[in-house]
């Protein structure tokens, strides 16, 4: 099979999985091995939007460089089905690797953990969250590197809704590596990231998966309600220290796990010790091998470096100077404006986010702060919008807070509206979870002040936050949140409205 006039594929895929199947083939251009993943879409029809948002999220996963994330060549569609064309991996699944060997030695499963953690650190410094770590996409190379598959291939939806769970019966995940969050309220962010891994780890660490069942929902429901085992019950040898490293990373609570991927591998590499040779999966330690020993090199980069004291001198305190007037600020450049909103636009329309944030970011550096300018101020709105839709969250959300401030006289009820949400959401969308909802409840009181109970932003605004309540454990304030919208709403549009059914499903899986 040939696709794009390039990319000449086996004739048949070597694994097929909710999210796809996968061929193996030849970019006979380059002339080099590649991987070719098709995506599915989720009902099964053809669906643009959801096109729209693939292309989108495979361009943001292409700028994260890291030697334990595949390359990505090239995005495109075939016969309406959406396509990944990727560096070829060649190893073992760890999912093969247990199955083959049963639990692994401790070494080699805080190994693999730690090198999951040092892309889970650079993807999540990028607003990247995996979404569907297990077992199955890590690949363990013959020289002893890990690589981290299928990143932002699960396209995240625009509006959660854990319906599609209960109705269709496809979950937006793996339930044997799903977070609680994930399946209450279909939301993802690093901690999502680190409870799958601990999962992951734990079946390294016995053969055994954390929760199984006999449906998903049920599995999904262990995830939810039940407490992780402690491993030593199943090997002694675990060390207590990992073991509790386990149950941190198996919290039920996003906030209550790790900080961040940088902790948990600080925490892992006490533990990577003993990596002898494991039978017919690395290659013999006589082989040479480029990538060990290039790695080698890296590992003593200050190894031997030596923290030398120094004498303090106390620095007697300058004076003060006296102010100086500062220069009137120049004119605005409309025109250099016009022409880099102009350019922006064209870019973003082609889902190049990144290069219209930079073109953005040029002209905002180049133009005077000017909180009353329209122009100044679009200028930066416009900017913090791209970094939103490029997925660069963490860049967005202080372009968005200091909007705030220059808005706030203008008058411009709703546009002062939107920045806060996508603040707010920015800080959902990292994991600053707590922050969130206390600006989205700030937001909402306000919001209905201004323009209303009835309005669909309102109600919208509403039930995320009785998502993110949900997301974080908060089941009491969760249900009052959706119970109370559910009867306004089952008042304003009858109880056979979509949106009434939805919330009724939310309400179902939430524990009193």
């Amino acid at each position: 099979m040939l696709i794009n006039g390039r990319y000449e594929l086996e004739d048949l895929p070597i694994g097929r999985g909710g999210m796809g199947e996968v061929y193996l083939g030849r970019d006979i251009k380059l002339d080099r091995a590649i991987a070719v993943k098709f995506i599915r879409f989720p009902d099964g029809s053809y669906d643009q939007d959801y096109i729209r948002r693939f292309v989108r999220e495979s361009r943001i996963t292409a700028r994260l460089e890291h030697p334990g994330v595949p390359a990505v060549y090239d995005v495109g569609t075939h016969e309406n089905r959406p396509f990944l064309v990727m560096q070829r991996i060649r190893g073992i699944s760890v999912a093969d690797l247990v199955a083959e060997q049963g639990p692994l030695p401790v070494g080699w499963a805080t190994a693999i953990a730690a090198q999951v953690c040092a892309v889970l650190a650079v993807a999540h410094e990028a607003s990247l969250v995996h979404r569907d770590l297990k077992p199955s996409n890590l690949m363990l190379e013959p020289d002893g590197g890990v690589k981290v598959l299928d990143f932002g291939l699960a396209v995240a939806p625009d509006q959660p809704e854990f319906s599609r769970i209960t109705v269709t019966g496809q979950p937006l995940g793996t339930p044997a590596y799903m977070a609680p969050e994930q399946i209450q309220a279909a939301l993802t962010g690093p901690a999502t990231d680190l409870y799958a891994l601990g999962c992951t780890l734990h079946e390294m660490l016995t053969g055994e998966r954390l929760f199984t069942g006999s449906t998903s929902y049920d599995v999904m429901s262990k995830q939810v309600s039940h407490p992780p085992a402690p491993v030593r019950g199943v090997r002694a040898e675990v060390p207590v220290e990992m073991e509790q490293l386990l149950l941190d990373l198996l919290e039920k609570k996003p906030e209550d796990r790790p900080a961040d991927a940088y902790v948990v591998y600080r925490r892992l590499t006490s533990f990577v010790s003993e990596l002898r040779p494991l039978p017919g999966v690395l290659s013999p330690p006589g082989d040479p091998s480029p990538t060990r020993m290039y790695a080698t090199v890296l590992s003593r980069v200050f190894a031997d470096a030596r923290v030398g004291r120094t004498s303090i001198v106390p620095v007697p305190p300058a004076r003060k100077p006296k102010p100086v007037p500062s220069p009137p600020s120049p004119p605005v450049d409309r025109g250099q404006v016009r022409r880099a909103r102009s350019e922006a636009r064209r870019l973003a329309g082609k889902a190049r986010y990144a290069q219209a944030a930079d073109v953005l970011a040029d002209a905002v550096a180049a133009t005077p702060h000017a909180a009353a300018d329209s122009d100044a101020v679009g200028l930066r709105l416009d900017l913090a919008d791209a970094l939103f839709e490029g997925g660069d969250y963490r860049r967005a959300a202080p372009v968005y807070q200091a909007l705030l401030a220059d808005l706030a006289d203008t008058g411009d009820e709703d546009l002062l509206l939107r920045c806060r949400l996508q603040e707010a959401t920015c800080h959902a969308l990292t994991g600053n979870t707590s922050q969130a909802l206390r600006q989205l409840d700030d937001l909402l009181r306000d919001q209905r002040r201004i323009i209303g109970d009835d309005d669909p932003r309102t109600i919208d605004l509403r039930r995320q936050i009785g998502l993110l309540q949900l997301g974080t454990g908060e089941s009491a304030a969760a249900r009052r949140t959706l119970r109370e919208l559910w009867r306004d709403l089952s008042e304003l549009h009858g109880p056979s409205h979509p949106l009434v059914r939805e919330i009724s499903d939310l309400l179902a899986v939430v524990r009193p």
